[in-house]
């Protein structure tokens, strides 16, 4: 095995404990230093997980729907284009 292929194969098992429930948040929290030194060394950026984006998407048709529901009040739908507006959705 490549020093590159030992390496990668760290990284792996570092996103792994990032996503273990059973892994104290101490060592989470130290994984994570890991793999972000790893890809600012190797020029690659932030990665989103997947979750986070479909939570956002999600978020973001919530905010949509208020819009358009008939029993939301006039303030929460103000409250959500506003934050949609912040999000840089359009409306």
């Amino acid at each position: 095995m490549s020093a590159q292929q030992h390496e990668e194969n760290v990284i792996r098992g570092h996103r792994a404990a990032i996503h273990n429930p059973r892994v104290s948040d101490e060592a989470k929290a130290h994984s994570e230093k890991v793999v972000e030194q790893y890809e600012k060394k190797h020029g690659m950026g932030p990665t989103v997980d997947h979750e986070e984006e479909v939570h956002e998407h999600r978020v973001v048709g919530g905010y949509k729907a208020t819009l358009s529901n008939p029993r939301t009040s006039e303030a929460a739908k103000e409250h959500a284009r506003e934050v949609l507006d912040e999000m840089g959705v359009d409306a």
